[in-house]
């Protein structure tokens, strides 16, 4: 949570101050960096209510471990780059970084949690 209100704060107060010197294409650059962060983030956020769900009781390990339910995001989420790139605002960097070992951290967990369903389905 501290993360995503970190990126939250970034986003609306201090990106657009970044971006007032900086060329357009770098502007676009920070733009999309950012719009990977909040996916990242959303897609993180989903997934752990899902599963907060079903330590409720509101969903079943099968619905929790279904598709729809499933951290998605792929290639885009799962990219590593942008904290190396220099022309990058120190910030989004850092919340580059920060966001992709926690969205890499979560999609362990998610192939935790499919792994455990299927095989307690196959047992079952």
């Amino acid at each position: 949570m501290a993360l995503l209100i970190e990126a939250r704060n970034y986003i609306a107060y201090h990106e657009a101050v970044d971006h007032r010197s900086l060329p357009p294409h770098v502007r676009l650059q920070i733009s999309y960096e950012s719009m990977r962060v909040t996916s990242r983030l959303t897609q993180v956020m989903a997934w752990l209510l899902a599963q907060k769900a079903v330590h409720a009781g509101e969903l079943t390990k099968q619905q929790g471990a279904s598709e729809e339910f499933a951290l998605s995001g792929g290639e885009v989420c799962s990219d590593p780059s942008g904290p190396e790139n220099e022309t990058l605002p120190a910030g989004l960097r850092s919340l580059l970084e920060r966001s992709h070992k926690l969205y890499m951290r979560v999609a362990r967990l998610d192939e935790m949690v499919r792994d455990q369903v299927q095989q307690e389905a196959a047992v079952g």
